[in-house]
């Protein structure tokens, strides 16, 4: 590789991992825009992929994705991604209103636990070196932010139930992406599985006597522009970038941005506990990212069959 080789491809190294931070941050913010709706809290999950739909059929067709004239196979398991997207929304945004900011992202992302013990198995081994590393301060700084923002009564353990139920169906959701994304398109593929879960969405809305149209549109569009635009097309396109080990790390990041939202809308207050948590979880980020070897340079669209091996 010339000096002129490397100085083109070694800013691109870096995208991947920004696009997996910023779409972790956006993400983040998405139970900041579900409390300030006045709509009801799964109909607001309605709305954040409804709104968002129009705008990712777009992106799909300026990015040349295939929106029509896919194979049964790949339609039926983005389809299936759909839905668990959808019961993975309807889960969170409940327990939202019930427990602070932190927990909710928390909990909600517990399933990349899930992810990281299914990566471990698939490779037929145990976390060692920089792994290990990284894996014991992901979980330490967690369980910090844990402690600290947890506040027990009733009311929190629902809403922590409801957010844990979210990050297993939250797991699924992404596990059935990774494979689809070895046919489609990011956009496109965010386009069906939002198509998906919509009705999903609408109808536990309707069945839970929820007001489903909103007095002030505002969060709405703020919860569909930074949730699914950015932050799931971010993400999505990260999958392919990363394993699920590191897939999973970089999940447990959003609840250190959660407990800074939580902290400066809501005045839930962080304690230097909660910024020694939120040191951990982005250490254990840095040294994942850090663990990987350097992938060879391929033209486009010839890594995506490789993803997360």
């Amino acid at each position: 590789m010339t000096v002129s080789d490397h100085g083109g491809t070694h800013p691109a190294r870096f995208l991947p991992i920004a696009a997996l931070v910023a779409g972790n941050a956006a993400l983040a913010l998405g139970p900041y825009f579900v409390r300030l709706s006045d709509s009801g809290p799964v109909a607001a999950g309605f709305w954040r992929v409804t709104l968002a739909l129009p705008f990712l059929v777009l992106l799909a067709r300026f990015n040349r994705q295939p929106i029509m004239g896919l194979g049964r196979g790949v339609v039926l398991a983005v389809m299936l991604g759909g839905v668990f997207f959808g019961l993975d929304l309807a889960s969170w945004h409940v327990g939202i209103g019930s427990t602070r900011l932190a927990n909710a992202v928390l909990f909600g992302n517990s399933g990349s636990l899930i992810l990281m013990i299914w990566g471990f198995i698939a490779i037929r081994r145990l976390p060692h070196g920089a792994e290990g590393i990284a894996v014991l301060a992901a979980l330490a700084g967690s369980a910090i932010l844990l402690g600290r923002s947890l506040d027990i009564s009733t009311q929190t353990l629902v809403g922590d139930l409801f957010c844990l139920l979210a990050g297993g169906l939250y797991a699924g959701y992404l596990l059935i992406l990774h494979d689809a994304r070895r046919e489609l398109g990011g956009w496109s593929l965010l386009t069906w599985a939002c198509l998906a879960a919509s009705p999903v969405l609408l109808a536990i809305a309707l069945l839970k006597g929820e007001p489903i149209w909103p007095g002030d549109w505002r969060p709405l569009f703020g919860l569909a522009a930074s949730s699914q635009l950015l932050g799931q097309g971010l993400l999505v396109y990260s999958l392919r970038h990363f394993s699920p080990v590191v897939i999973g790390i970089a999940l447990l990041t959003q609840p250190a941005v959660g407990a800074l939202a939580g902290w400066l809308a809501f005045g839930e207050i962080l304690a230097p506990l909660d910024f020694l948590g939120i040191m951990l979880v982005g250490g254990a980020l840095a040294i994942s990212r850090m663990a990987q070897p350097a992938a060879p340079s391929t033209p486009p669209g010839k890594g995506d069959a490789k993803a997360g091996t």
